[in-house]
């Protein structure tokens, strides 16, 4: 390097630290007017929700909507996504339950929706998780709702039955599964332990690879890990990369999903109603009265208020045998004129109807 651009280089990183300082500056004026925020909201009388859903929804939209690059817009919202996580901070910890233990793919989708600087908890299954934030030993959980590959997680949809939370936000995660343990080889393998969507997830590769392996569910992939870093070399996990160095295991498999685009939603459970963001999803629990044609009239109001439904599940109702309700996901919020004049109808031709919640769609 000549002595021409020696000085060009020192003269750029001379402007990148005066920027790095502006940068610095701004953020904790930034966090000085989040405290702001949550001083005004104390003297008002409010307790809870300085973290408010829709709010950091309609802000990382609006990031993504006016970046003009060099970094892509999924890259400058996620930068955004930390610094609200840091301001919320400042004004109050929040504390989140995720299905652990630690590594478990829930933790990464807890980190991805509220950022690093959560107090996250760890607990073993996900009737525990809406146990935490039904105490209120935790603001907010997040557990797995379906897989794009095999579909519902029975035990989340279950909870809701008897649970009073509301869905508070939901988060996309893609879903990349590895083999972990102690062995020199594939042959020494003789248990596989995953929780039952990761083994159904990695089906024919486990089938094709491992087909002397006994296969056996866990409540979730980290425990799995957990649990063969204190066997011999025949044991082996399905689990997050992130579990190897956790549990000190060895990355036997690399991407052993059976589909390359696997992807879990996770919902963001909560006590607090989100208000309209823009671009909203509302989820029902609804059960049909017990005449001919029952489901299609109702969800005729739907069809005729022109709302679209994302999705429809059922599953027993526990209260009596072949009895069963229906979980729906419609797009729009309960809010929303339209949309509430919809569920009014709908409310009319259900045995059972509640409004799970209306929440921000997944935006990173």
């Amino acid at each position: 390097m000549n002595e021409q651009e020696q000085k060009a280089l020192e003269a750029i990183r001379q402007q990148i630290d005066e920027t790095d300082q502006q940068i610095q500056h701004l953020l904790n004026q930034r966090t000085a007017m989040a405290q702001e925020v949550a001083r005004i909201k104390i003297e008002n009388g409010e307790k809870a929700d300085f973290y408010r859903p829709e709010r950091e929804a309609m802000v990382l939209r609006n990031v993504m909507a006016r970046n003009e690059g060099p970094l892509s817009s999924q890259e400058m919202a996620r930068l955004f996504r930390e610094i609200m996580s840091a301001c919320l901070a400042a004004e109050k910890p929040l504390q989140v339950a995720y299905l652990g233990p630690e590594g478990s793919f829930t933790q990464a989708a807890a980190l991805k929706h509220f950022g690093g600087s959560v107090e996250l908890q760890s607990v073993s299954t996900i009737a525990n998780v809406f146990r935490a934030v039904e105490t209120e030993n935790a603001c907010y959980g997040v557990v797995p709702v379906e897989n794009s590959t095999e579909g519902v997680v029975s035990h989340t949809l279950d909870r809701f039955i008897s649970s009073s939370l509301k869905i508070n936000g939901e988060v996309t995660l893609p879903i990349h599964h590895y083999l972990l343990g102690r062995a020199e080889s594939l042959e020494e393998v003789r248990q596989v332990f995953a929780h039952p969507q990761a083994l159904a997830q990695c089906r024919q590769w486990l089938g094709d690879q491992l087909p002397q392996a006994e296969l056996i569910p866990l409540d979730s992939n980290s425990e799995a890990a957990k649990r063969v870093s204190a066997m011999d070399a025949g044991a082996a996990a399905i689990a997050a990369s992130t579990a190897a160095a956790i549990y000190g295991l060895k990355v036997l498999a690399n991407n052993i999903e059976d589909e390359s685009d696997n992807t879990t939603r996770f919902l963001v459970i909560g006590r607090q109603h989100v208000g309209p963001s823009g671009v909203d999803k509302t989820a029902l629990l609804v059960a049909t009265k017990n005449k001919p044609g029952a489901l299609q009239s109702l969800l005729k109001p739907l069809a005729e208020s022109g709302i679209s439904m994302t999705r429809i599940e059922s599953r027993p109702s526990r209260k009596g045998i072949w009895e069963y309700v229906f979980f729906i996901d419609i797009e729009g919020h309960a809010d929303e004129q339209a949309v509430a004049e919809a569920l009014a109808r709908l409310e009319q031709e259900s045995s059972m109807f509640r409004i799970l919640g209306s929440y921000p769609k997944a935006v990173l």
